[in-house]
Order: C-alpha cells, then structure tokens, then sequence
C-alpha cells in the first residue's frame, strides 16, 4: 500500500528541487514531475517526489483527518504483535 502526504513548499532550488515542511518536519524534495511550482503550492509527496498539486482546503482537510486518525490511535495496542 502506498501512502502520499500533502506538504507545503517552503523553499525552492532550481528548476527541480524544493524544501517542504510538514507538520514541522522538513525535507528537500524532487518537484520533476509537476509544473509552475511556487512557494506555498502544496504538493502531494510520495517517497522523496511530488507527484501533484493539491488545493489547500483539501490539504487541510487531508492533515486534519490524519492528525485525528492519530489522536483516536495514540496509546492503542499495535494492531500487530511485536516480531520477537
């Protein structure tokens, strides 16, 4: 299963790479394959490289339902046993 996350750009280098900061975690990014990034665009990233763009009401919308899914699961059991 592959997850992709909505970030927002922060910071750009050249034509190619960008910084992105997510929920305070940031990380230098490959923008290759979408066009007229900008600063504040939000992208959705996939293992190191935006793969689209994302309007910021879904964004929120997105990280709202992840920092939620988060809240309900902090503390539960792993829903797999440890490997021993």
């Amino acid at each position: 299963m592959c997850l992709a996350i909505p970030a927002r750009v922060i910071a750009l280098f050249g034509e190619d790479r960008a910084r992105i900061d997510l929920a305070g975690v940031q990380k230098e990014i490959s923008i290759a394959l979408v066009e007229d990034v900008a600063i504040g665009d939000y992208l959705i990233v996939h293992v190191g490289y935006a793969i689209g763009k994302i309007d910021p009401e879904e964004a929120a919308e997105t990280l709202a339902t992840f920092a939620a899914m988060r809240a309900t699961h902090e503390g539960a059991l792993p829903l797999t046993p440890p490997l021993a």
